[in-house]
């Protein structure tokens, strides 16, 4: 599922699971946060609206019960992806401004207004971005956005987004940072810019009878 999170289509490149490498944020220095990113929190209510976003979402694309909680079941894991891919956009947005690279609004209106033409219109796209990255409608945009940035930033750097000198600036952006996680979500691992999962014995998956989501 991370592939699908991480950023739709330019980032795809499969990430390998190593061992956590940062100390996790889930102490009284961070109450109530999901993550720390280069000091600033991302809340477990920022995470959980991120997540219900994408949830109404499937729920407004989905006829009857049935069909909607087959879209749960191919979406599970939603929180963790979720953050996964709300930190790793904002380590990219870091590392494209290290290298100077900008995208402008006409820029992402473009890239949309393409997308919509290959979709067949406005919903069609919408749909497919949900359906196959988990990206709610109304984050289409900052999604879009976040692509191109990666475009450019391979490019100002002379290489491919599923490159090693790519992923090199990630990783430098990420220690730059010091993204830090609450353990009930695993840990950073800087050197891939990925979320990888975190084995804690004392830490339990507690979920309300009849959920089917892992979080």
């Amino acid at each position: 599922m991370h592939r699908r999170r991480r950023t739709a289509l330019l980032l795809s490149a499969a990430i390998v699971t190593a061992a956590p490498l940062l100390t996790a944020c889930g102490n009284d220095a961070h109450p109530g946060a999901a993550a720390v990113v280069d000091g600033d929190r991302i809340t477990v209510s920022q995470l959980e609206n991120r997540v219900n976003e994408v949830r109404t979402a499937q729920r407004a694309a989905t006829t009857g019960e049935a069909q909607y909680e087959q879209a749960i079941s191919k979406s599970g894991g939603l929180t963790r992806d979720t953050l996964h891919s709300m930190v790793l956009d904002r380590v990219l947005h870091r590392a494209a401004q290290d290298a100077g690279v900008t995208v402008s609004r006409k820029e992402v209106q473009r890239t949309r207004a393409g997308l919509e033409e290959q979709a067949g219109d406005a919903k069609s796209l919408e749909v497919a971005w949900l359906q196959q990255y988990g990206i709610a409608p109304e984050r289409l945009d900052d999604n879009l956005r976040i692509q191109i940035e990666a475009q450019k930033l391979a490019a100002a750097l002379g290489t491919a987004t599923d490159q090693p000198a790519f992923w090199k600036a990630l990783s430098d952006a990420s220690k730059k940072m010091g993204v830090d996680l609450n353990p009930r979500y695993g840990s950073w691992d800087v050197e891939k810019s990925s979320r990888v999962d975190t084995k804690l014995p004392w830490l339990r998956e507690v979920t309300p009878a009849g959920s089917q989501e892992t979080a």
